[in-house]
C-alpha cells in the first residue's frame, strides 16, 4: 500500500487547486466556475499522483482516460456558459445565501474538493500501486468507461444542437439518447467512474475505492445533478408528459 503521506500530500494540493479556483470565482463574480474546475481537479490530481509514484502503464492509461473526460467537460462548460448569466444554481444560491462567500468558500469549493479526492480514489489508487499484469477487469473497465464517455458526450452534443435551433426555444429535448434516459450525460459520467473502479478492481485490494463510483452516482442522481435540473423543469407544460414516458437515470425504452 502506499505511503498514507502520500495520499495526505494528494488532498492538501487539491485544497491549493480549490483555493484558486475560489479566488477565480470572487474576481469573476461567477460560482459556476466550479464547474469548470471538477473535471480539470480530476487531471490535476490523476497526473500529480503519477509523479509521486514510479508510473506504470495501467496509471498512464487511466490517467490519460480521465484527462480525455476532464479536458472535454471543461471546454464544453466554459464554452456553454461564455456570454451568459452565472448559471442558475449559483445565481440562487448568490440571492437566497447569507454570508455569500464564506459559504462558497465552504460549501461550494472546499465541499467539492472533498467529494472530488473522494471520486478520485480509484484512479489514485491505481497511480499508487505496484504494476500488475493486466487481467480481464483492465478491459472491462476500459469499456465500460468508454460506454459512459460516449454516453455523456453525445447526450451533451444532442443538447447543445437541440438548443441552437431557435425553433426548440421553450421546449424540452426528448429525442436521441433523452428519449431513453432524461440524464444520460449524468449517466453517463457515473459509468465512466465504475469503469474506473473495475480497473482499479484488477490490483490487489482494489476493491476497497468502491466507496468513489457509489459516491459519484449517488450524488448526479439524488443531489446536485437530477434533482436540480428536474426541479427546474417540474412547471413546464410538457414536463409530465415526458417524466411518465423516460426513465429518469438509467436508460431504458420510452414508456408507450
Amino acid at each position: 500500500m502506499a505511503d498514507v503521506n502520500q495520499y495526505l500530500l494528494l488532498a492538501l494540493a487539491l485544497l491549493c487547486y480549490q483555493v484558486v479556483w475560489f479566488i477565480i470565482a470572487v474576481v469573476k463574480k461567477r460560482n459556476d466556475v466550479a464547474d469548470v474546475a471538477w473535471g480539470l481537479g480530476f487531471v490535476w490530481v490523476a497526473w500529480l499522483a503519477y509523479t509521486l509514484s514510479t508510473g506504470n502503464m495501467r496509471a498512464m492509461v487511466v490517467n490519460s482516460l480521465i484527462t480525455i473526460w476532464g479536458v472535454r467537460l471543461a471546454l464544453h462548460i466554459l464554452i456553454r456558459n461564455s456570454g451568459k448569466p452565472e448559471d442558475f444554481r449559483y445565481a440562487q444560491w448568490r440571492r437566497e445565501w447569507q454570508h455569500f462567500y464564506l459559504r462558497s468558500f465552504l460549501q461550494v469549493f472546499m465541499l467539492q474538493g472533498i467529494f472530488l479526492f473522494v471520486i478520485a480514489l480509484p484512479a489514485i489508487f491505481i497511480n499508487m500501486e505496484p504494476a500488475t499484469e493486466w487481467q480481464l477487469l483492465d478491459v472491462a473497465g476500459i469499456v465500460l468507461w468508454c460506454i459512459g464517455f460516449t454516453f455523456e458526450v453525445v447526450g451533451d452534443y444532442q443538447l447543445t444542437q437541440f438548443k441552437k435551433d431557435a425553433g426548440n426555444s421553450g421546449k424540452i429535448i426528448t429525442t436521441g439518447l433523452w428519449r431513453y434516459s432524461r440524464h444520460p450525460n449524468y449517466f453517463g459520467e457515473a459509468v465512466q467512474w465504475w469503469g474506473v473502479f473495475l480497473i482499479a478492481c484488477a490490483l490487489p485490494m482494489g476493491w476497497i475505492t468502491v466507496i468513489s463510483p457509489l459516491l459519484i452516482t449517488y450524488l448526479l442522481r439524488y443531489v446536485s445533478g437530477v434533482p436540480m435540473l428536474e426541479r427546474k423543469y417540474a412547471h413546464h407544460p410538457d414536463f409530465d408528459i415526458y417524466k411518465r414516458k423516460t426513465s429518469i437515470f438509467f436508460p431504458r425504452l420510452p414508456k408507450s
